[in-house]
């Protein structure tokens, strides 16, 4: 399973990389910069985006917006250290939006929740060519 960690903190980045790699055989691609970040995601289409809420290019909930206008449709789950109350708010536009929101965790984001959601993610269905987010090639 590929996944995207989008995060403008480094040592979270390599946090969440290590659980990954260590919860199963992912292919893993860490991002700090959320511009870059959607470039990746209409180019490779990866099945499980990880993607904190706080980024200083382009915050999560724009992120979100921009992903659904794109048909993005692999997994999400969406992480933040703010309040709960964002968390719950930015939960309710990705599903809004349409997006495969797998869910919305608080930081730091503890080993077990991240296997459930890894697992989640591996066992949902994409569309036919999936790999790339509609409209675009794989």
């Amino acid at each position: 399973m590929q996944v995207l960690l989008l995060d403008d903190d480094l040592f979270t980045l390599e946090l969440l990389a290590d659980m990954v790699a260590g919860l199963g055989p992912h292919a893993v691609r860490c991002e700090t910069r959320s511009l870059r970040a959607l470039e990746l995601l209409r180019a490779d289409g990866p099945d499980l985006l990880i993607c904190d809420l706080g980024l200083p290019e382009l915050d999560g909930i724009e992120l979100l917006r921009l992903l659904a206008e794109q048909g993005y449709d692999g997994a999400v789950v969406l992480l933040s250290g703010l309040d709960v109350g964002v968390l719950q708010a930015a939960e309710r536009l990705a599903q809004a939006h349409g997006l495969a929101l797998l869910g919305a965790c608080a930081k730091p984001l503890a080993r077990e929740r991240l296997a459930g959601l890894l697992a989640q993610a591996a066992a949902r269905p994409r569309r036919a060519g999936a790999g790339a987010p509609s409209g675009v090639a794989p």
